[in-house]
């Protein structure tokens, strides 16, 4: 006998292939499920349940307390209903029923305008109550004035019966003209689309949805606005490959895999991840946990996260994106850009406007390189020259400012780039900014006049927009964007190659998008990969830790030539760390107090002290002394050792 559904989706949901392929066949619904949502009364959930969750008549009481037995079910017992409907092209079919998997199909080419329906419903109940329950199986068909309608429901006495255990399987075959609108509700079954010519609304409240090509007959946007396609599942999953038109999706819990939308696009999830082609118009991406990754958006983006990461290929509009506590990557943005991280690291490899990034505690680094014209394209760092042969100066559209609390900061500039440069280190000292000397850095008072703070401008080019960088406790490096090119065209042949990996379940359509990769002054062309044209549900890999945070660390090797680490996570890599003594000569003398020292792990695991930052001298002596006696394992990256560079602090207090 076929395992029951509820068990099976449970299984498969949670296998890390739950979202590859739809359930084959018939949708299989446990009755005891659907019954208990429209008779609680009647669903006796308790030991004596099945594990496929069937609802069985009451038990008789027995003395012992004992469950009582569920009967056996029966062989399968299947009818099937049919029928051909005569309509007009341009129409809807309006599909309702309490459960049961829906494909819809078209009709071929030339074909004149029917819908055809084949329904076949299953059961395990014994006979002869199996052909009872079939055959009171309420299926209605009608033409309308607007299309037509078709609606199924299950046979009331089925719950009222000792038959009640039985489970039902239910499954719509449509076909349609190649121009008619669709609107499906399922109260628990999979929805499967071929090519739709009109609008979609696909509804179900238990099960995956796939959709191949929707509103590809011709332009059925309605002028009140209403959305080409909207798909809506309460639990599973959602993949639509092409729609002309708006696009709005929702699942409570499962992924959202959208293809080429040619207009806006609304896609919310309650956990699972997001992951679109191209998006024609405006695009909203929500979720409440998942990654989202979008390759080519054509307007403002907005996307929200409650924690996984931001991936981006190219924008041509304005950003808005924010997470709780992933990482941020993203390749170009032509618009403004307005990025926040509660935590990780942010890579923006070419800001072509006004940009306001921050995080607490990830490293931001950024390539600024604005547009030379209107119509320059994702990377013109091989056009800013005039006509005559100088660079042409280059400007940011308005005020900018890249801000971490407990990171660095890694700005990377043109050399034609008019701009008023402030960098402001709140807790350090001046050699927390290093800047290339040719920008002129300028160490002045902290406007605030704040202790400790260290403050430096610059104005090149006879200045422009202001771009602020500020940092509490990391440092902050200007470098001209000559300075790393090879790093730069690493950097996006691998966010190339993550997008190519997380898209490659997103139809072709969606993908056919182009982004230069500088290479000296020639642009090499680097299209993503072709997808497939199976419109199968893809497998979401599994999270394989922060890739932005290791690709940061890379970046931060080749920047500085190591690491820089939390102190609270610096003290869980030493080996070997004895205290420093109290000098007898402090004691006599009632010194006590503070001394922090700023050190650096060699790649053979020896401790050493770059400076003293903070504490009177007899104490730091001390200190010092103990910390050369330290070991600690030193960094990696990419499997090679690093050295890492943080903090230490000892507190003195006399007895």
């Amino acid at each position: 006998m076929k395992a029951p559904l509820l068990h099976q989706l449970a299984s498969r949901l949670a296998s890390p292939a739950a979202f590859r392929a739809p359930f084959c066949g018939s949708w299989k619904f446990p009755l005891a499920v659907f019954a208990a949502l429209l008779f609680p009364a009647l669903a006796g959930a308790g030991p004596g349940s099945s594990a496929a969750g069937s609802l069985a008549s009451d038990p008789e009481p027995t003395g012992s307390g004992a469950a009582a037995t569920l009967p056996a079910p029966g062989p399968h017992t299947t009818i099937e209903r049919n029928g051909v409907l005569t309509t007009s092209e341009g129409l809807t079919l309006r599909l309702n029923a309490d459960l049961g998997s829906v494909h819809i199909a078209t009709l071929e080419a030339g074909a004149a305008p029917v819908v055809r329906y084949l329904v076949r419903i299953e059961t395990d109940a014994r006979a002869p109550l199996a052909k009872s329950l079939l055959d009171s199986y309420a299926l209605k068909t009608k033409n309308t004035s607007s299309g037509v309608d078709i609606s199924g429901l299950l046979p009331a006495q089925a719950t009222r019966t000792r038959g009640a255990g039985a489970q039902f399987w239910v499954h719509f075959d449509v076909t349609v003209p190649a121009g008619y609108h669709v609107d499906v509700k399922t109260g628990a079954g999979d929805i499967d689309a071929e090519d739709i010519g009109g609008a979609a609304q696909l509804v179900t409240l238990g099960g995956n949805i796939v959709a191949s090509r929707i509103g590809a007959h011709e332009n059925h946007k309605e002028n009140d606005g209403r959305a080409e396609a909207i798909l809506r599942t309460e639990g599973g999953h959602i993949q639509v490959r092409e729609v002309t038109g708006d696009l709005t999706a929702f699942t409570a819990g499962g992924h959202i895999l959208a293809g080429d939308v040619s207009g806006d696009a609304s896609l919310r999830s309650g956990g699972g991840h997001i992951r679109a082609g191209k998006i024609g118009g405006r695009a909203e991406l929500e979720t409440e946990g998942g990654n989202v990754t979008v390759n080519h958006a054509g307007s403002f983006v907005n996307v929200r996260t409650g924690g996984g990461q931001i991936d981006f290929g190219e924008v041509h509009g304005s950003v808005r994106a924010q997470t709780a506590g992933g990482g941020i990557r993203i390749m170009y943005v032509s618009g403004p850009m307005n990025v926040e991280s509660n935590g990780g690291s942010i890579c923006l490899t070419r800001v072509a406007s006004a940009v306001q990034a921050a995080t607490t505690d990830g490293t931001i680094t950024a390539w600024i390189n604005p547009d030379s014209s209107p119509d320059a394209g994702p990377d013109t760092s091989s056009n800013l020259r005039s006509p005559s042969g100088k660079d042409a100066t280059v400007r940011l559209s308005g005020a900018s400012q890249l801000a971490s609390r407990n990171g660095d900061v890694v700005v990377f500039v043109p050399r034609n780039l008019a701009v008023t440069i402030e960098a402001v280190v709140a807790s350090g000292d001046v050699h927390r900014i290093i800047a290339d000397p040719a920008m002129h850095l300028a160490v002045q008072p902290a406007e605030d006049h704040s202790a400790g703070a260290v403050r430096a401008v610059a104005t090149l080019n006879g200045g422009g927009a202001p771009l602020r960088l500020k940092t509490t406790a990391g440092s902050i490096r200007l470098q001209f964007l000559d300075s790393q090119v090879a790093l730069r065209e690493a950097l996006i042949r691998d966010q190339l190659a993550r997008l190519n990996e997380e898209l490659g379940d997103a139809p072709q359509s969606a993908t056919q998008a182009k982004f230069d990769v500088p290479s000296g002054n020639e642009a090499d062309s680097h299209p993503l990969a072709r997808m497939p044209e199976t419109p199968e549900l893809p497998q979401i890999p599994q999270i394989r830790g922060d890739w932005l945070d290791t690709m940061m660390d890379a970046l931060q090797v080749a920047v500085t030539g190591g690491l820089r680490e939390d102190p609270k996570d610096f003290q869980k890599r030493l080996t070997r760390s004895p205290r420093p003594s109290y000098p007898t000569l402090a004691q006599t003398a009632g010194i006590q107090g503070l001394v922090k020292l700023q050190v650096r792990v060699t790649k053979d695991g020896h401790v050493e002290v770059v400076k003293v930052l903070e504490g009177e001298p007899v104490l730091a002596d001390a200190a010092v002394s103990a910390v050369k006696q330290w070991q600690a394992r030193p960094g990696s990256v990419n499997g090679r050792p690093v050295e890492v560079t943080s903090t230490v602090t000892f507190n003195f207090q006399l007895p």
